[in-house]
């Protein structure tokens, strides 16, 4: 029996030993949500015994001690609460174009980052406790694959040689699949900017296309090639940086199927959608607890992230927020910064000024969340398995809308049509018997897996540290030319030889014609 146990004891040793191994992780990037995706990853490495070198805009609070931090805060404004909703009052004339329009819509509302990548790339380059940090030795390297790649440049300048593991904090940026060789095909996966589904019309097919062509080429001109002139500034002669993208071991989604639809995989493109799910659960303040408990027909929770400032409302929109949600028979927590510290009720509507999201939804007295489409929200939703009004903004948003209303588990409500009887239906459908229905059965959907979201991404970083560059994961779709992938070279050769075929049989119809279709011969007397 002793000998049974011991080596029971060892083989559960042996199977979780993982070695020691020195991580750096790469985090440029302003966004405060993405951060609080990956924070969960980098805390269960170390925990596992791995040393991490973390740079990044967001330090922890109380790391552990095989953690080390580098800040990047004072080089660039944090964007929290920083979109002011006035902003999307009056659209751009611009946007009115068809076709084109649409295009530009897809496009435009980016630069921001674009200015941004370039500002922090400067400031990056000369920050002194970076640069010790990249002298270092690394056995993997961890970055967000996003709006820039200023530090696959520094890594390559500093001589890091490490595999590369890349967090995508939401759905596969245009230029996610292509560096792992997944076909990103525009006539069914919608562009991440955009409001469709995987069924367009041939307008929706057109749009999509020219959108992900121009985004592409956008994101190499406004932000690549400004990030490359920067370093070489630095460094002198850098790669361009789309080549220095291909490296990618592994890439890691913040997505699942169930809820942002079917796309083409290959095995370094992983889903992870949830992993910065908690189990533990942070304490509601008793006010909040109270009106919870209170309610007999349950709450709806309103909130649209840590992006947006919701006190920058326009006042007629405020009231008819107020005016649809004042019909509910069920209370409302809305999260809304300009509000007393215990809250200012009106009515069956509790606005707070902080709340603590994931806890509330997960609570039994919360039925329904209203939420601007924001990842990590709508993630939280579909895991305890409330149905949502959404109301998109901006960047993935409108994607992730229009993929839970695909789903059947949520109801879409554009900022610029939001009117009291328009909200007041899409309510009324999100908390009938049937999405509510919906909503429960997408939650089981969602938590049937293999392993959870988070084993599965350690799993893969810790099978990078183990295989390296020796586990191609990525198919050779990566490193073909455009017209080998789309087989326009096949697609002509195959024109040209139905073309040949052709003209040869109707050369020799032409001959058979001749001969047997004859003119008489006239005879002379």
């Amino acid at each position: 029996m002793s000998s049974f146990i011991l080596k029971t004891f060892s083989f559960i040793v042996f199977s979780y030993y993982v070695d020691t191994a020195n991580i750096l992780g790469l985090f440029p990037h302003t966004v405060r949500s993405h951060h609080m995706v990956f924070e969960p990853f980098l805390r269960r490495l170390a925990e596992r015994g791995h040393n991490l070198t973390v740079a990044s805009f967001f330090p922890m609070q109380d790391p552990p001690p095989n953690i080390h931090e580098i800040s990047f805060q004072g080089i660039y404004e944090i964007r929290l609460e920083s979109i002011d909703i006035n902003d999307f009052e009056n659209e751009n004339i611009l946007y009115k174009v068809p076709i084109l329009g649409c295009v530009a819509k897809q496009i435009l509302p980016l630069q921001p980052f674009a200015n941004a990548a370039s500002k922090i790339c400067e400031r990056l380059i000369d920050l002194q406790p970076l640069t010790e940090a990249l002298k270092g030795h690394y056995d993997l390297v961890i970055v967000e694959n996003f709006m820039g790649d200023c530090v696959l440049g520094l890594a390559y300048a500093h001589g890091i040689k490490a595999p590369i593991v890349a967090l995508v904090s939401g759905p596969r940026m245009p230029w996610t699949m292509e560096r792992v060789g997944a076909v990103d095909n525009p006539s069914y996966v919608p562009i991440v900017t955009s409001a469709l589904t995987s069924q367009m019309s041939f307008k929706e097919r057109l749009e999509n296309t020219l959108s992900s062509i121009g985004i592409r080429e956008w994101y190499n001109r406004e932000i690549l090639i400004k990030e490359r002139r920067i370093l070489e500034k630095k460094f002198g002669n850098i790669p361009d940086l789309r080549e220095l993208g291909k490296n990618m071991s592994v890439m890691l989604i913040n997505s699942f199927h169930v809820l942002s639809g079917a796309m083409p995989l290959v095995p370094g493109l992983v889903e992870i959608g949830g992993m910065h799910l908690k189990t533990e659960r942070k304490p509601i303040p008793k006010y909040i607890e109270r009106f919870l408990n209170e309610s007999e027909h349950g709450v709806v929770v309103f909130s649209l992230g840590s992006h947006i400032k919701t006190m920058s409302l326009p006042k007629y929109k405020e009231e008819i927020l107020i005016n649809a949600l004042s019909k509910l028979k069920q209370r409302v927590i809305w999260k809304y910064e300009a509000s007393g510290e215990q809250g200012n009720l009106i009515g069956n509507i509790l606005k707070v000024r902080w709340l603590p999201q994931y806890e509330l939804i997960q609570h039994k007295k919360v039925v329904a969340y209203i939420c601007h489409g924001g990842m990590l929200g709508m993630t939280e939703a579909v895991s305890e398995g409330k149905p949502m009004v959404v109301i998109p903004f901006f960047a993935d948003q409108h994607l992730n809308a229009a993929a839970a209303a695909e789903a059947g588990i949520a109801s879409v409500v554009s900022y610029t049509d939001l009117t009291e009887d328009s909200l007041t239906t899409a309510l009324d459908v999100v908390l009938g018997e049937k999405m509510v229905a919906k909503a429960r059965q997408v939650s089981k959907m969602w938590h049937d897996r293999e392993s959870s979201p988070l084993d599965t991404a350690i799993f893969y970083a810790e099978r990078t540290i183990r295989w390296g560059h020796d586990a191609k994961l990525y198919s050779t779709a990566r490193d073909l030319p455009f017209y080998k992938l789309a087989l326009i070279d096949v697609a002509l050769a195959i024109i040209f030889a139905v073309v040949v075929f052709l003209a040869i049989i109707i050369y020799l119809l032409l001959k058979v014609l001749k001969l047997v279709i004859r003119e008489p011969k006239v005879k002379v007397n």
